[in-house]
């Protein structure tokens, strides 16, 4: 990673340009994969699962002695662990809980607005090299808080057939029963159309790849709703002269090895401090078991020299999914963040505790999409349905208002449906 200098404004979306994504066929490659499984259902799936995980399976469902093989492999410590997360999670998810809203907008018109679990709901977690366990916890917990009636989990299996250990303890301890053997845009199908096994849902949940990806943009055409677009994984650091290059260096990594197409950027005004991170970036590289993961996600990272009153403007345009603020005062710059999915603040706060554990959620909006999108939430497992209610009097009222602006777009029997109960509470229908 060379450092960029006093990039002019003009250069920013040259430099800071996300990984391109391979685009060449995917379109059609998820849309024969969507369409098999509509046709075929679990035999697609277990088909596919031999395709692409080389996993020999006969039933997706995962069974009651699987779970209970899982709890039995997974360590204490790590049980622990989960358990102390899980609790971190719950307790800031639930403080999101709101009362409805009810309210007198002029007398005799009462509105109110009530929230309402999504029925049936959809959970993707990814597999394969790192199975993220810690997915279930972020996704799960808030859809229990929020009471959807069904939640089902999908996650790809491993060559022997099964699932990973700390998925299904995951799983379990969020009193998740129902988790599936099946992966990528196939099991993003299955949800949204359902199978013999796996029931049709209302809104999917979850990172993944680009097929992944693709897959629910694909089936949100036709339905079935998705929590946000997301891609590879990114973080930005800002850095001052205050700040560890250790540190810097090791968020920097924590993101790069989320894979290849991870990318990471860090906007300092010290040019030095930028230097040295950059040479604790490649010594602490070279300890990291997915180390050649890293390489090649650093290959598409930055280190950017700016002055300190424009950090903030590129902030806001780069729109992170992570931004960590290691400076001096990091609470000054904080207010001035428009654009991102979560922000870590001061040297004692890594990445990693929102990844896993600090309560906050760890699904978030990438490629720029913190512009509009937020993080998963209690909300992103509810909807709001208003209710209105009028009385005679209230209908008197509130009637010459909306008899006037219905004439004035020209819907008569918008008018009427006022007009007529008017004239009879009146006597004059």
């Amino acid at each position: 990673m060379e450092i960029t200098a006093y990039p002019t404004r003009e250069e920013w979306a040259a430099l800071l340009a996300r990984p391109e994504i391979e685009k060449k066929d995917l379109t059609q490659q998820v849309g024969n994969i969507i369409e098999e499984v509509k046709q075929r259902g679990d035999k697609a799936l277990i088909a596919y699962a031999r395709k692409f995980d080389k996993a020999g399976i006969e039933i997706i469902r995962v069974t009651r002695e699987e779970f209970e093989t899982a709890e039995r492999s997974v360590s204490l410590e790590l049980k622990n662990a989960l358990e102390q997360a899980a609790r971190n999670i719950r307790k800031f998810h639930k403080a999101q809980i709101q009362e409805d809203v009810i309210i007198q907008t002029m007398p005799g018109i009462e509105c109110r607005q009530k929230a309402v679990a999504i029925p049936r709901v959809g959970l993707y977690v990814p597999g394969g090299t790192a199975p993220l366990f810690s997915s279930v916890l972020m996704m799960a917990i808030p859809a229990k808080i929020a009471a959807c009636r069904e939640i089902v989990i999908c996650t790809p299996p491993s060559q022997d057939g099964s699932v990973d250990a700390a998925i299904l303890y995951a799983a379990q301890l969020t009193g998740i029963n129902k988790v599936y053997k099946t992966g990528g845009a196939q099991a993003i199908a299955a949800m949204a159309y359902g199978t013999e096994s796996i029931p049709k849902i209302d809104k999917i949940f979850g990172p993944g790849n680009q097929y992944v990806t693709k897959a629910k943009q694909m089936v949100s055409l036709e339905g079935t709703a998705i929590d946000m677009p997301a891609g590879p994984s990114e973080v930005m650091v800002i850095a001052d002269e205050s700040t560890n290059p250790k540190f810097a260096a090791i968020d920097l990594l924590s993101q790069a090895e989320h894979g290849p197409d991870s990318q990471v950027v860090m906007i300092g005004s010290n040019r030095a401090q930028l230097e040295n991170t950059r040479q604790s970036l490649v010594k602490l590289m070279m300890e990291l078991p997915r180390m050649e993961v890293a390489r090649k996600a650093l290959r598409k990272s930055r280190l950017i020299l700016l002055e300190e009153k424009a950090i903030p403007e590129i902030i806001n345009f780069y729109a992170p999914e992570h931004l960590i603020i290691s400076t001096k005062d990091p609470e000054f710059l904080a207010e001035k963040v428009e654009n991102a999915g979560s922000v870590f603040l001061g040297e004692y706060t890594p990445e990693s505790l929102g990844d896993y554990a600090s309560g906050t959620n760890h699904v978030l909006p990438t490629n720029g999409y913190a512009r509009a999108y937020s993080g998963i939430n209690l909300d992103s497992f509810m909807k709001k349905i208003t209710f209105q209610k009028a009385t005679q009097k209230g209908l008197e009222a509130i009637a010459p208002t909306v008899e006037q602006m219905a004439a004035a777009e020209q819907l008569e029997a918008h008018r009427l449906a006022v007009s007529l109960r008017v004239n009879k509470i009146g006597g004059r229908a």
